[in-house]
């Protein structure tokens, strides 16, 4: 045999495989199959086996990410145990795709990468997961730093510095017999109060080391409730006089049922916060949409600025991407419950604040349902409804001069996707005019990147939802501008067969930037991008292509796209127009009103140079 670095690669694998496999007989494999069936990790084996046994234990579906050099013992095992995995072409996407599932399942989703350049390619994507509330468990395969580990090796980033800033906590594992342990304490904080990213770090020497295990399921954490504050809260609520709106937001995504109930009880309007749409069926007689203020929709600013004393805010953070740049209006009393304690009192002015798990607030409420219930107000439910259909009709109106107006694209595929479709939106002036008009029924079905804006998230995260929904439609509204930030990740979909739709509205610009920039600066910078030839790119990644340029052939080509069974890339060619949008017109607004007088005055004096320039240097 030649002596070759790939040789002596093998070689240390087969020396692993036979160390995990010694001493072992028949039964011992018995009692670790059967041990892993009830959520233990025992038996000898290295610490590599022992963690991907500890992922299955933890109820793992897949795992994202690329192998590498530190890392490459924890994927072989995935092969060997059978635990799905998904090679992706960007450490971004492999950390997105985990996100996707994690918003689609409501389950902690799993990435696995190198130190070093991996970690840093991923760290944007788990940003967005930790300002999201987003549970993920994210696994890296660290340096070596056993008795022979040597200075300078590939990939010596301080990988624990770099992963605190965008996760929960970061755990690492100092022997192979802590490796299931630190798992499992991983996935239990990643769902734990607000949920969201958490690190752990694996040196590679103990990926390689054997041990026994006997790691069994931890003990569940109890959830946070302050049984005073619930029950002041409530009787407050049991004020008759006082009319109620909910503000929902995704802290509330697993109660929907319950969301419904209490919003009946109290004959309480519904609106949501944006990563809280599906918490009440929009076709609901009470669900009001998005916002409640000038940033959300007009049947939700009317509702509460005409029918509501106080607002309930439920599982929600009045972050500023929600609020339309703090642009609610502030109700005269305000009651905030919340998981995570930090979270309230943060924006608004509150009455109250409860900190407590939602569930187990619902559960109290209903237990004093009696003291809550309203007589049903149908002249409540006859003005929503109203509101409703006034503004269908303004969102009908066509903005378009040429192309497709994206509003009526949006209406379009809402109407012939299923109720349980995927649907991913990116960080583009349609995000929302999407949570606006896209009617979502069902709760876990309607998705988008609130607070860190991650471009280019839309595309891997329905890619990472459809590889667990198979059989369920995934469709993504991307603008050219994300598309070019990981439509490479287009051929995984390919060589996966993962049916995604991929919709592009391309008017060769980063639109959104343009409608922030043209206002405050009277022309544009940066913000105009190359044509691209998309049917070529779509064959170049193995993908079927389609074309929409009119409102004539929308409907009748967004039906066969859709029945198409295989990934299909779809260029909308797209003109805003001037259709409005009312989150940029309540954000500008708001922006406005909070300038000093001497920032005001630089601003108008900037315009006043820049107003008679009839041709401006846009680019």
């Amino acid at each position: 045999m030649t002596i070759s670095r790939r040789n002596l690669l093998k070689a240390a694998s087969l020396g692993t495989a036979l160390l995990a496999t010694s001493g072992s007989s028949d039964g011992q494999l018995r009692n670790r199959i059967n041990g892993a069936a009830a959520g233990w990790v025992t038996g000898q084996m290295t610490g590599a086996d022992a963690l991907v046994e500890t992922l299955q234990a933890e109820g793992v579906e897949c795992v994202y990410g690329i192998p590498g050099a530190q890392e490459n013992e924890i994927w072989d095992s995935l092969k060997t145990k059978r635990l799905p995995y998904l090679l992706t072409t960007h450490e971004f996407s492999a950390a997105t795709m985990a996100d996707g599932y994690a918003r689609a399942t409501g389950k902690p989703g799993v990435v696995c990468i190198v130190p070093g350049p991996g970690l840093t390619n991923a760290l944007t994507g788990l940003g967005e997961a930790l300002l999201d509330s987003i549970p993920i468990v994210c696994i890296v395969g660290d340096i070596s730093n056993g008795r022979n580990a040597r200075p300078f090796q590939v990939h010596s980033i301080d990988n624990i510095a770099l992963l605190t800033p965008v996760t929960k906590r970061v755990f690492t594992a100092t022997r192979v017999a802590d490796i299931p342990s630190v798992v499992r304490q991983a996935f239990q904080l990643a769902r734990a109060g607000e949920p969201g990213p958490v690190g752990v770090v694996i040196p590679f020497n103990l990926l390689i080391e054997a041990t026994r295990f006997n790691s069994g399921p931890l003990e569940p954490l109890s959830y946070p409730f302050d049984n005073e504050a619930c029950q002041r809260a409530l009787q407050f609520l049991a004020d008759r006089r006082l009319r109620v709106g909910i503000y929902a937001g995704l802290g509330c995504m697993d109660h929907s049922p319950s969301i419904v109930r209490l919003a009946e009880l109290l004959q309480a309007p519904v609106a949501t916060s944006m990563s809280g749409k599906g918490v009440i069926p929009e076709t609901h007689p009470l669900s009001v949409g998005w916002g409640y203020g000038p940033q959300g929709t007009r049947t939700a600013e009317h509702a509460f600025c005409n029918h509501v004393d106080v607002v309930l805010a439920l599982g929600v953070k009045f972050s500023e991407v929600s609020t339309g740049f703090y642009s609610l209006p502030q109700h005269r009393h305000l009651i905030h419950v919340d998981i995570n304690e930090a979270s309230m009192g943060r924006v608004m002015r509150n009455s109250q604040c409860v900190h407590a798990d939602i569930g187990v607030f619902l559960q109290h409420a209903f237990e004093q349902a009696d003291a809550l219930r309203r007589p049903e107000n149908s002249r409540l439910c006859e003005v929503i409804q109203r509101q409703r259909r006034h503004d269908a009709t303004a969102n009908e109106q066509v903005h378009a001069r040429c192309g497709v107006d994206p509003m009526r694209f949006v209406q379009g595929l809402r109407r012939l996707t299923n109720a349980d479709a995927l649907t991913f939106v990116d960080v583009t002036l349609t995000q929302y005019l999407a949570t606006e008009c896209f009617t979502t029924t069902q709760p876990r079905t309607f998705f988008n990147p609130t607070d860190n804006q991650a471009m280019g998230w839309s595309i891997p995260a329905a890619i990472g939802a459809q590889k667990v929904f198979p059989n369920r439609q995934s469709v993504t509204i991307t603008g050219d501008g994300c598309f070019l930030m990981s439509c490479t990740e287009i051929s995984t979909a390919a060589r996966e067969r993962l049916p995604v739709k991929f919709f592009v509205l391309d008017d060769q610009t980063y639109h959104y930037m343009q409608e922030l920039q043209n206002s405050a600066y009277l022309r544009t910078t940066a913000t105009i991008l190359a044509r691209l030839d998309y049917q070529s790119l779509a064959a170049g990644y193995g993908v079927a292509f389609q074309e929409i340029r009119s409102h004539d052939e929308l409907e009748p080509r967004l039906r066969g796209i859709l029945e198409y069974n295989g990934p299909v890339l779809t260029r909308v060619v797209t003109d805003y127009g001037r259709r409005p949008v009312r989150w940029i017109n309540a954000a500008r607004s708001r922006f406005i009103a909070e300038l000093s007088p001497e920032q005001r005055r630089r601003f108008l004096a900037r315009a006043a140079s820049r107003a008679f320039d009839r041709r401006p240097q846009n680019d």
